[in-house]
């Protein structure tokens, strides 16, 4: 809060912040799950949300929770991971 900023100026520009911020993830967690997205495309968006990639191991455990948030089946997820890591 600057010196000059009212203290109901600062908690609004707060509520701004934070509404913004709340639709930004409201729109990321639509991109996860919208069956307009292609598989590619909401595994993507799982991983800019949670902040992690892909995992290359086909039996990694973070799978399921990756396939049950993006409403994906296992065996989609274990296909965009053989398209990415497999060479050409």
């Amino acid at each position: 809060m600057d010196s000059g900023e009212a203290t109901s100026d600062y908690r609004a520009r707060l509520a701004e912040k934070r509404a913004e911020a709340d639709e930004r993830r409201r729109t990321e967690l639509q991109d996860l799950t919208s069956t307009a997205n292609a598989p590619a495309a909401r595994i993507r968006a799982w991983e800019r949300a949670h902040g992690l990639a892909l995992p290359r191991a086909e039996s990694h455990p973070v799978l399921a929770s990756l396939a049950a948030a993006t409403r994906l089946t296992l065996e989609q997820v274990q296909e965009e991971q053989r398209r990415r890591f497999l060479p050409a």
